[in-house]
């Protein structure tokens, strides 16, 4: 239901002040600007989402059966289990889905977000197994979803690119402040969930938790111990180099298993055509709200309130042109690049500027919650979401309050 009422408020508020603009401003575009937007962005999540998106997901299912016939998700399942049992208690241990959101989790680490998606949309639909209520999503389901939200990320690449490509003298700067902004953002997840599942945090799953700390720790301190050139050099060449040891690792185990690995590929690369099909109803019926309450100008009504609300308190104000970003997250990754793009395109900003930065930690901070509902909810027919998006839009709130010290902390 919660989905439903934001759905619907998009188009309402966006209808609202369109008519406000025209009504009071003489504003005689914005209805057009509003219908064209709306056929554009149908068009656009077909073809520039769903579509794209289908070699990928044809080729990381295929990968991702070898693995389930080799045994390496069920390894992955056992070295994990301890964490994953406290944390999803309402799925029984070696089950499939906990190695494949295992996979899932890896992947966001490496920033490799085109991989995490077809590990993703396989765990959900393992989940979706252990459901009795095949439309009302589980505390597992939830859990999972919020997690993958919080879009937890060790090696920013993604943004490092546009920064480079932008023309940032100092690409790498960021790098430190995603990890930590990320990080915060996935704490906050956990803690979130748990207070609404009642999760009881034991030794063990502190100390999971306390080992994660410190593993990330150690690297944030060999990465700040490298000169810039070799930060970027890392940035770039680490996630690449494990995602391939990882996809030539499990078509080896295939190998070692005596499995026939190319008929074990293409059985599960033809579920991803049917995990696309089931997807682009909720991907067009999200995108288009999103881009109509973009485009009717409601978004930048909110920015400014922010603002003055920010102002008047005294607090400082020169990390505001950055939110744009912030607030699109949640919604829309692409939203939420383009606003990036925006500011490092700009001439009195630039990718180098506080505002520049604080924008990269914001697109590194957090995963685009609307956009994820929809898409896994969506390919397993889940309508009622339950407390899904609260809990996701409070740990992205957190994230982005963190992010925002993070800033000040490093760049101010």
């Amino acid at each position: 239901m919660a989905l439903n009422y934001v759905w619907i408020a998009f188009f309402l508020v966006a209808f609202v002040v369109a008519l406000f603009k025209l009504i009071v401003f003489g504003d005689v575009e914005i209805f057009k600007k509003l219908v064209d937007g709306l056929f554009d962005s149908a068009k656009s999540s077909v073809m520039d989402v769903a579509f794209p998106l289908t070699g990928t997901m044809v080729f990381f299912l295929g990968l991702l059966n070898i693995a389930e016939k080799a045994g390496a998700v069920r390894f992955l399942a056992r070295f994990l289990d301890p964490l994953m049992r406290r944390i999803f208690p309402g799925v029984p241990g070696g089950h499939p889905a906990m190695g494949q959101m295992v996979m899932n989790f890896s992947a966001n680490l490496l920033g490799l977000d085109n991989a995490a998606t077809p590990f993703g949309l396989k765990a959900m639909e393992s989940l979706q197994t252990l459901n009795p209520e095949k439309e009302k999503a589980t505390n597992a389901q939830i859990m999972f979803l919020v997690l993958h939200t919080s879009g937890l990320t060790i090696i920013p690449l993604t943004i490092i690119a546009y920064r480079i490509s932008a023309g940032s003298t100092e690409p790498a700067s960021i790098f430190i402040p995603c990890v930590i902004g990320t990080l915060m953002t996935t704490l906050a997840s956990v803690i979130v969930v748990s207070f609404w599942q009642r999760i009881k945090w034991d030794l063990v799953l502190i100390g999971w938790v306390a080992s994660a700390l410190a593993a990330v720790g150690l690297l944030l301190f060999y990465v700040n111990s490298l000169s810039p050139a070799n930060k970027e050099v890392f940035s770039k060449v680490a996630g690449n180099i494990l995602l391939f040891v990882i996809v030539v690792s499990f078509i080896v185990g295939g190998v070692r298993k005596k499995i026939n690995v190319f008929d074990a590929f293409i059985e599960g690369a033809k579920e991803g055509f049917s995990v696309i099909l089931k997807i682009i109803p909720y991907l067009v019926g999200m995108l288009v709200a999103i881009r109509v309450f973009r485009d009717s100008g409601a978004l930048d009504y909110v920015i400014n309130g922010i603002s003055w609300c920010i102002a008047a308190v005294g607090i400082p104000t020169d990390f505001v042109p950055a939110l744009p970003v912030a607030i699109m997250k949640p919604f829309s990754g692409s939203g939420a690049r383009g606003m990036m793009l925006d500011i490092f395109n700009n001439p009195a900003l630039g990718p180098d500027s506080f505002v520049g930065k604080t924008a990269s930690i914001f697109q590194g901070s957090a995963d685009t919650t609307f956009y994820i509902i929809a898409l896994y909810f969506g390919s397993v027919g889940i309508k009622k979401v339950r407390y899904s998006i609260w809990a996701g839009m409070i740990a992205d709130f957190i994230g982005v309050i963190a992010a925002i010290f993070i800033a000040y902390i490093f760049f101010r």
